[in-house]
């Protein structure tokens, strides 16, 4: 059942257009990432749903019902700030219920909700401190409780985690996941980074210039990127996009105007395959990362643990047919195309 839908949205700053012609829909109970580059549109169209923002044109829809002319406070959507917005002079526990407190509900009515939300988010023992004497994890989950507390069917996240260490942020993915299955409330994240995007989120909306490039699961958007800019954008390293003559040194032949992505983590050592000359090596415990010039061009190689290969050193390199992603050469669009690969070329490692 969708619960949020977003259709033809657009958005002008003057004579910028910011989101363009956006088109959108989750369903209920899914956790949905809007990822991008800074200024992509992500955070400006999670604006626009939560009512900070007035759209140009276009409808957003909630359970069926528009509510894009709606202010903010009547569409019963919850938002996190990435600032996370605490008052430093109000406890935790006033911190949480403040949004129940302006809309008039009762103490008792806020109590019973503070007691259901606060255990859920590990504050039951801070309810009486203020935001000063909290970890930015803590200030975190005080922010989270605010939005949850509401009971609203969809909360927004505007890049929440971005303010917190690396560890911390690896933890709060966790809590946060775990949290909204209990709950089974629609999540819509917004963030820059893509572990975070692929590691928590049920669907991806990877934004470009306003534009939604792709949406849809992170293994989708890994295995069968459809356009250069998903390829470039999803993987660590990402994925090398080649121009089609540099295969010829192995005698593949493609025919028509195309670019061919290669993950590094899909090529591996063969006895004979495509030359090149190993640029740079980078050890990051688990594996390595070569730069590898092939042809004059840069292809990054990811090798398990640390090979004893030095810079200089000559390597043939191999790959599985099914590893080869083709993209148009002038649109970056993805392709299906036969490739004519030279079966010496799908050997085994070596």
């Amino acid at each position: 059942m969708s619960i949020l839908t977003i259709r033809g949205l657009n958005k002008f700053w003057g004579d910028t257009h910011v989101v363009r012609d956006l088109e959108l829909e989750t369903r209920e109970g899914e956790f949905i990432a809007l990822l991008g580059p800074s200024g992509c549109g992500k955070s400006t169209t999670l604006r626009l749903i939560a009512g900070l923002e007035d759209a140009s044109s276009g409808e957003i829809l909630l359970d069926g019902k528009p509510i894009t002319d709606l202010p903010s406070a009547k569409r019963g959507i919850s938002m996190v700030f990435q600032s996370y917005a605490l008052f430093p002079h109000l406890t935790v526990a006033d911190n949480i219920t403040f949004g129940l407190s302006v809309r008039g509900e009762s103490r008792k009515s806020q109590s019973e909700k503070l007691a259901r939300v606060a255990p859920l988010l590990g504050l039951k023992d801070l309810l009486d401190r203020r935001p000063s004497q909290l970890s930015g994890g803590q200030q975190q989950r005080v922010a989270l409780g605010r939005a949850l507390i509401a009971s609203a069917p969809v909360c927004l996240l505007d890049e929440p985690l971005s303010n917190l260490d690396a560890s911390l942020r690896a933890e709060m993915r966790n809590e946060i996941r775990s949290l909204q299955r209990r709950l089974g409330i629609t999540m819509i994240f917004v963030t820059h980074d893509q572990t975070e995007a692929m590691s928590m989120a049920d669907r991806v909306a990877l934004l470009r210039n306003g534009r939604i490039e792709q949406f849809d699961t992170p293994e989708v958007l890994y295995s069968r990127p459809a356009s250069t800019f998903v390829a470039k954008f999803i993987g660590a390293p990402p994925m090398n996009i080649l121009d089609v003559d540099v295969f010829k040194a192995c005698g593949l032949t493609i025919d028509g105007k195309f670019k061919v992505g290669l993950r590094p983590e899909e090529i591996f050592l063969v006895e004979r395959g495509l030359p090149g000359r190993v640029t740079h090596a980078e050890y990051f415990g688990a594996d390595s990362v070569l730069s590898v010039d092939v042809e004059g061009v840069q292809c990054a190689v990811r090798l398990q643990g640390r090979p004893a290969i030095e810079p200089g050193a000559t390597l043939q390199l191999g790959w599985n047919a099914d590893a080869l992603h083709l993209f148009d050469a002038e649109t970056g669009l993805r392709q299906e195309a036969a490739v004519a690969q030279p079966e010496w070329v799908q050997l085994q490692p070596a």
